[in-house]
Order: C-alpha cells, then structure tokens, then sequence
C-alpha cells in the first residue's frame, strides 16, 4: 500500500509539472502542507514527496499552510509565507494540497490580480472547474478535464 500511496504522490508531481508546462525557473505558491486540514500533522502528506520534487525540477516553491507551518519548516526546505495571499503573491500559478476551509473561502479575484498567471493545480477538487473558467482561471484538478488551458 505504501509503495502505491508513493506512486500516487509522484502522479501528483508530474501532473503539476505538466499544467505549469515545466517548473524551472517559476514559483509556486502552495496552499497547504498537511496530511489533512485541521491538524499540523505531516506524516505521510503528500507535500513531503511533491514539494522536493518540484525544488528538485528547479521550481521556487513559496508554501502557507494554516497549522502545520511550524511542522512543516523541520521536513521541507521551501519558503513559508504568513498567509495565503503572500504566497500567491508574484507567483507563476498556485497549488492546493490540502482541503482547509479558508482556501476554499479564498476570494478568487483577489488570488488571481496576485498570480503573474491565472493557473490553479487543485489536487483536491475544491472549486468547480465552470465557475474558475468563468472568472478566468487555467483550472486542473483530478479526474475532470482542465479548463482554460
């Protein structure tokens, strides 16, 4: 089981690679880096595979999650922001790790004024690809087809 969970997490890298056409030389801000919302806990979040995958292909990676910051910092060597929206700030496109509350209250206009490009990775399917389409946004999640692309 491990070993498929492993294989699994690895897809979710290649699938963020491929939607930012390749992550050299651009940042992405990362909305969550816990196994799951409401806890700091990181063991077996699938940050700690994604996210040295994404430095390693050259990606600057800029990283908030709401609890597991401090958790985070002793696993992963990626830049944490103060909030959401400081890491949205300037970034190539964002990704969404974790399904914590307060991304799915992000106010979209303001998330996508901050992105250098309007491209969002959501690997937990919690926006409705007609609604990002309608505000703008490159949009790919998992099992539904990308829009804006």
């Amino acid at each position: 089981m491990a070993k498929v969970n492993e294989a699994r997490k690895e897809r979710m890298a290649e699938k963020i690679v491929a939607a930012f056409g390749g992550v050299s030389g651009k940042t992405i801000a990362v909305l969550g880096l816990t196994f799951k919302p409401n806890t700091d806990d990181m063991r077996e979040s699938p940050s700690l595979v994604i996210l040295p995958e994404l430095t390693k292909q050259g990606a600057r990676v800029r990283a908030y999650d709401p609890e597991g910051m401090n958790e985070a910092k002793k696993h992963l060597q990626v830049e944490m922001c103060t909030d959401a929206y400081a890491a949205l700030e300037g970034a190539d496109g964002v990704v969404i790790l974790t399904e914590w509350n307060e991304f799915r209250a992000l106010d979209l206009k303001t998330a996508k004024r901050l992105l250098k490009r309007p491209l969002m990775v959501d690997l937990r399917n919690i926006y409705r690809p007609e609604e990002m389409a309608k505000i703008g946004f490159s949009y790919v999640s998992i099992g539904r087809p990308p829009v804006g692309m």
